[in-house]
């Protein structure tokens, strides 16, 4: 059968991802991206180091980063991401600019980080006061108010689960929840982190009800990287993918006095707006524990989400 006709492949366009070695989100980062560009992964050699601030260091190590690029190179991306929040915090402003300068010598690609697209993110949103959304011990997302500090962003609520392992087994409706209490102090975004977490398809639920835009590790690193080759990323209505979705019915802004209050999305319930307290908290909580420690709005059913296995995960 003569299949000439086909003219084979269409062209792609080609972004390198250096993720962690338990990165289990591939298929996520793949839903921001279109049709002509393809996302070539590899990954950091194991290390038998549950998450913390030492396997963030381990996985963010300058050789082990050179190495990685270097084995993208075979596929010649145009720009490579390193996919990690933490690891790319972890050193401060600093530490993150010296990541991208070894990643770009090992290459010769424009290279990139997470945390380095969050904060271009938030100065495309102008966003200086954020809430923050993480999975991790008390100690590691301490780490990333200091690193937001450091590029003048106030840290204006925090929740956080106290994972150390599996962290890409938490479903969407425990994302919701720590979202929902974490904004307090009227920040300008919601910032959910961990490339390791799932995001996708909560973004433009909390942004309806929060009234604010929200942005995960994911979406911000894809987004950075499709935007230095002049690509843009696609994602039902998100702030920071759409000028529309800044200005729509999920409009960011306040409602004006004289109308009532917008009704909640059907699908998810009215917020709980309390912070996770900041007091003595166990470093770490493990297995079944981390998700008992996380206080529910009482009398809320979360909803389910697309994807959402719907039960919780054994870690």
């Amino acid at each position: 059968m003569d299949v000439s006709f086909l003219g084979g492949p269409h062209p792609q366009r080609g972004v390198g991802v250096v993720a962690p070695f338990d990165f289990a989100l591939d298929r996520e980062l793949w839903r921001w991206v279109p049709d002509d560009v393809s996302l070539h992964l590899t990954r950091t050699p194991f290390v038998p180091v549950e998450v913390s601030l030492d396997l963030a260091r381990l996985v963010s190590e300058h050789q082990t980063l050179r190495e990685a690029v270097q084995a993208l190179c075979a596929v010649a991306p145009e720009v490579v991401a390193y996919a990690c929040t933490s690891g790319s915090f972890v050193g401060g402003a600093a530490g993150e600019r010296a990541m991208c300068a070894a990643m770009e010598l090992a290459g010769e690609a424009p290279s990139l980080t997470t945390s380095g697209a969050l904060l271009e993110a938030l100065e495309e949103l102008d966003a200086r006061r954020v809430a923050v959304v993480t999975p991790y011990t008390r100690s590691v997302t301490d780490a990333l108010g200091t690193f937001l500090g450091e590029a003048g962003i106030e840290v204006t609520g925090r929740s956080y689960l106290g994972l150390t392992r599996e962290i890409w087994r938490v479903p969407y409706r425990d994302v919701v929840d720590m979202a929902r209490r974490a904004v307090v102090g009227a920040p300008d975004a919601l910032f959910i982190s961990c490339t390791n977490l799932p995001t996708y398809d909560v973004i433009p639920q909390l942004e309806a009800e929060l009234r604010m835009p929200v942005l995960s590790a994911n979406q911000v690193t894809v987004w950075s990287a499709l935007r230095r080759i002049g690509k843009q990323a696609v994602g039902p209505y998100q702030a920071l993918l759409d000028a529309v979705a800044r200005r729509g019915p999920a409009s960011m802004s306040a409602p004006p006095l004289s109308s009532a209050p917008p009704a909640a999305p059907p699908s998810l319930p009215t917020p709980a707006m309390e912070p996770t307290p900041l007091g003595p908290e166990p470093e770490a909580a493990l297995a079944g524990s981390a998700y008992e420690s996380v206080e529910r709005a009482e009398g809320l059913e979360p909803p389910t989400f697309p994807d959402d296995p719907g039960g919780r995960p054994g870690l």
